[in-house]
């Protein structure tokens, strides 16, 4: 695909589409029609997606300062890591909810709907406040545009975030960088707590090729004044390359540590944490006891720096109530009100992501129930995606180091964006590390539930955020899930975001 930015053709065209949607989305504001606004808004952004990734801080700073600096009216965490951001964010936002902290959060990538970019209390937000926030941003990144250029997806999306939480009037913030840290749009943003959750091997193209490569780049989210916490092991060098930075900048570091794991349900987990003891999280599989720890060393990290402080009844009850859709969610129901069979969303879009999720589905091979509601069934249904920018045959390698998933049925399939591998590569490469006892193909995601729904077995989709948003929007369709809030008039699953 081109470059928009260096096409003036193209640049041209696509203004002139973002012209037509923001007339569009004007009108329908004045009208307070939510729904228009927010389509119409919809496009303006996702437009700008045209303009790719482009790396730096410049242009995010010049719109936030266009807009006032809403960014310097909120504190709070700032994470980066390469695998547990969510759930990290999760734990600290039903946490604070629970404490009656009204607080904004930035889970990335969204599964259904792009307003769930900017969630408020947990709820995304509103169609009409989002598409208030396009249009203040998009205002403010024509009277730079002269100055640095024109302004990216994301980089417009940070003016989104912290000008649609300071119009809600937010006390603290929980915001997620998007890629690696550095130089994403997101640290424009400094909230007095940085947290690196973990560090592994992803988006090399932009982070690196090592695991300290990388390290570097997310742990430079920690500044000046900050209180740092980590869950990093010293895989790669990755915890040696955070303890250096942190002291550089003389911020306070937490390495978060956490106990065993006392028991692995169907509905969360029971972890020993420090201070706390046996802690209930609502969130499954054994690597959410490290995230559960590094949630815990962030709340006390806030309380340090005094931006908040939750009591460990209400860390309790929220690290209980946490959820976190389309990761190791598990659902019942999905296929028909007869049918009882369990079915398991997770993303597991890397090395690591898929190495969590074998271990999870070995835990919870004998809680998972089939169409009749039996448990420790013998067999279940694997559908996969993967963008071609994965490594979809390591995470095939680290998916096959599950018995249950060495003998399962494979679906591969497509989610029919143009950066997804075909089904057929997906199936050779399956085959080739050893992954399912039969793999076959269909052609998209509906075709591939239809083709699990045949067989008895519980069923498992993971690969790609893109799979699972797809799926789940379908359920929510349809009345399977209740409704989060998450839906808009239109479909809007999928991003620009290489979200995997």
């Amino acid at each position: 695909m081109p470059d928009a930015a260096s096409d003036p053709t193209l640049i041209t065209a696509l203004k002139e589409r973002v012209r037509a949607a923001r007339e569009q989305m004007t009108a329908a504001i004045a009208d307070g029609r939510g729904d228009d606004a927010w389509e119409a808004a919809l496009v303006a952004i996702s437009a700008r997606g045209r303009f790719g990734v482009r790396l730096g801080l410049e242009r995010s700073r010049a719109i936030l300062e266009e807009l006032g600096s809403p960014e310097r009216t909120v504190r709070g965490a700032l994470i980066a890591g390469t695998n547990g951001k969510g759930s990290v964010g999760a734990l600290l936002s039903a946490a604070l909810s629970a404490a009656g902290v009204r607080h904004g959060s930035t889970p990335k990538p969204h599964l259904v709907s792009y307003r769930e970019r900017i969630r408020i209390d947990g709820r995304p937000l509103a169609p009409l406040q989002f598409a208030m926030a396009v249009e203040r941003a998009l205002d403010a990144a024509d009277r730079i545009e002269s100055r640095v250029g024109p302004v990216t997806e994301f980089e417009l999306l940070a003016g989104v975030v912290f000008d649609g939480f300071h119009a809600a009037g937010i006390d603290r913030a929980v915001v997620e960088v998007g890629l690696g840290g550095r130089l994403d749009a997101m640290h424009a943003w400094d909230g007095g707590v940085a947290v690196v959750t973990n560090v592994g091997l992803d988006h090399q193209e932009y982070l690196g090729e090592t695991i300290k490569e990388i390290a570097g780049e997310k742990a430079a989210i920690i500044m000046r004044g900050d209180r740092a916490v980590t869950g990093a092991t010293d895989r790669g060098e990755a915890l040696s390359v955070i303890k250096s930075v942190a002291a550089a900048v003389n911020a306070p570091l937490t390495i978060a540590t956490h106990g065993a794991i006392r028991t692995l349900g169907r509905d969360g987990i029971e972890v020993e944490l420090p201070r706390l003891g046996a802690v209930r999280v609502g969130l499954l599989g054994r690597h959410q006891g490290e995230n559960a720890a590094v949630a815990l060393a962030t709340l006390d990290a806030m309380k340090s720096a005094g931006l908040t402080t939750v009591s460990d009844e209400e860390i309790r009850a929220g690290f209980a109530a946490a959820r976190w859709p389309g990761r190791m969610e598990l659902i019942s129901g999905a296929f028909s009100s007869s049918d009882q069979r369990d079915l398991l969303l997770d993303g597991a879009h890397n090395e690591d992501g898929a190495a969590a999720l074998a271990s999870a589905v070995s835990d919870l091979a004998p809680l998972l129930r089939d169409a009749d509601g039996e448990s420790g069934l013998s067999g279940v249904t694997l559908i996969f995606a993967a963008m071609a920018d994965k490594s979809a045959a390591k995470i095939f390698s680290e998916l096959a180091r599950s018995p249950l998933l060495q003998s399962a049925r494979v679906i591969c399939t497509s989610v029919g964006d143009d950066r997804s591998s075909s089904p057929e590569a997906l199936t050779a490469m399956a085959r080739g590390a050893g992954l399912g006892a039969k793999v076959e193909t269909a052609a998209d995601p509906r075709a591939a539930l239809n083709a699990a729904s045949r067989d008895r077995g519980a069923v498992i989709v993971a690969g790609s955020l893109y799979l699972v948003g797809a799926v789940r929007e379908r359920l929510l369709r349809e009345g399977k899930l209740p409704d989060d809030g998450s839906l808009d008039r239109l479909a809007t699953t999928g991003s620009v975001e290489s979200q995997g």
